[in-house]
């Protein structure tokens, strides 16, 4: 029976790595797999996942205002579909999503981030807390050793940001991943983050 699987880490805990070992795992199976990111994260390319230790895969990009249902329906048959990037899908996507999982019996794997740079849940997230069969973090650690479960934005100097848009795409040079005290700290004190 297939289900809905949210896989949700602070940045930095190898979500899009996790997502790309799963789909070789899948294909080494001969499964066919639908890797699939929202537009908004264009890092790496607009139709590339990549991890940090340089796992990367092509996949098809999914605008906000796209249906999941539709551009599936134009697909080769498939049997799984992993998402990465998550939070960044709409509810209503996210609910398209689910709908694969109860009409198709479509696996649907989905990565991503739990909060933002504030520790507000992303709308993508939000929707599947809310709907997810399974639910999984996949951990990392803060430099004092403690699980981290912020993901801290720093300006040029390094200093923890507490304003600004929810979305704002980067990585090591823009966020780090902390505990929550650590992060409270920064904030607090104004520190660099090391």
């Amino acid at each position: 029976m297939a289900k809905l699987y949210f896989k949700y880490g602070a940045m930095g805990s190898s979500k899009s790595a996790n997502a790309l070992i799963t789909k070789f795992n899948y294909e080494e199976r001969g499964m066919r797999v639908w890797l699939v990111k929202p537009s908004v994260d264009d890092r790496d390319g607009a139709e590339v996942i990549q991890s940090r230790i340089g796992l990367r895969a092509t996949a098809t990009v999914i605008k906000p205002e796209d249906s999941i249902v539709s551009l599936l329906n134009a697909q080769e048959p498939i049997d799984v579909i992993i998402a990465d990037e998550c939070q960044f899908f709409t509810p209503a996507q996210i609910d398209e999503l689910r709908a694969m999982v109860d009409f198709r019996n479509i696996p649907v794997l989905c990565f991503g981030l739990r909060t933002d740079f504030m520790t507000n849940l992303f709308p993508g997230s939000k929707r599947l807390f809310e709907v997810a069969d399974s639910i999984t973090e996949i951990k990392t650690i803060c430099s004092c050793g403690s699980k981290a479960i912020v993901n801290a934005r720093m300006d040029e100097n390094g200093k923890a940001l507490t304003h600004g848009e929810q979305v704002l795409l980067g990585g090591n040079d823009r966020y780090i991943a902390m505990c929550h005290k650590c992060w409270a700290k920064a904030i607090k004190n104004n520190k660099t983050i090391k």
